[in-house]
């Protein structure tokens, strides 16, 4: 698995399938345990991200370390990515292509690991991976959809500019650890939103 996941780095390191490649200084491929029961699926990489290759390094990398301290966990024990790999020129939205051109990445990533569940940080990843709009009326929530689970929480950048939100995304990282303890253990828990093809 671990193999598996080198390649996937080594593919995205050295892509050039989209204007994005042109832009960069570093491609930042997930990463993490390769045997997580999570996996945080963010935007695309910052300016530190980009700097040093590493998905979540900055402030917002920060704020989503400290949700996870707060249950017990570290960034060790999970897998981190985005949903495109490359940084785009001044933080702006990625676009329907580099998204499109970026997705086998993560879909091999996720059929590697197998989470239990995959956390969507903020509205980009949802639209990304669910075709949602506006995370803050869903965060908190849990999804299926084709037998994965997600769940849905704001964006750690998001806790920068409204402190507000900080609580609201430990409070929902600490919802996520339970739910991922219920699905281990077997235990009935509550989909709250299911997608039927």
């Amino acid at each position: 698995m671990e193999k598996k996941l080198e390649k996937i780095k080594k593919h995205v390191t050295e892509c050039i399938n989209c204007e994005l490649s042109k832009t960069r200084t570093n491609s930042v491929p997930g990463k993490g345990n390769f045997k997580s029961d999570v996996i945080f699926v963010g935007e695309a990489p910052g300016k530190n991200e980009d700097m040093k290759g590493e998905p979540f390094i900055g402030i917002a990398g920060k704020k989503l370390s400290i949700a996870l301290e707060n249950v017990g966990i570290t960034r060790e024990q999970v897998y981190i990515t985005n949903i495109v790999k490359c940084r785009p020129p001044k933080n702006r939205v990625p676009t329907e292509i580099e998204r499109n051109t970026c997705k086998n990445y993560l879909k091999k990533e996720i059929e590697i690991i197998k989470p239990k569940i995959i956390c969507i940080l903020g509205n980009t990843a949802f639209n990304s991976l669910l075709d949602g709009k506006e995370i803050i009326k869903f965060r908190g929530k849990l999804v299926k959809k084709d037998n994965q689970l997600y769940f849905l929480t704001i964006h750690p950048a998001a806790t920068i500019y409204n402190q507000k939100l900080t609580t609201v995304l430990k409070k929902d990282i600490k919802k996520l650890f339970k739910l991922v303890t219920e699905v281990k253990d077997k235990k009935e828990i509550k989909i709250d939103i299911e997608y039927t093809s």
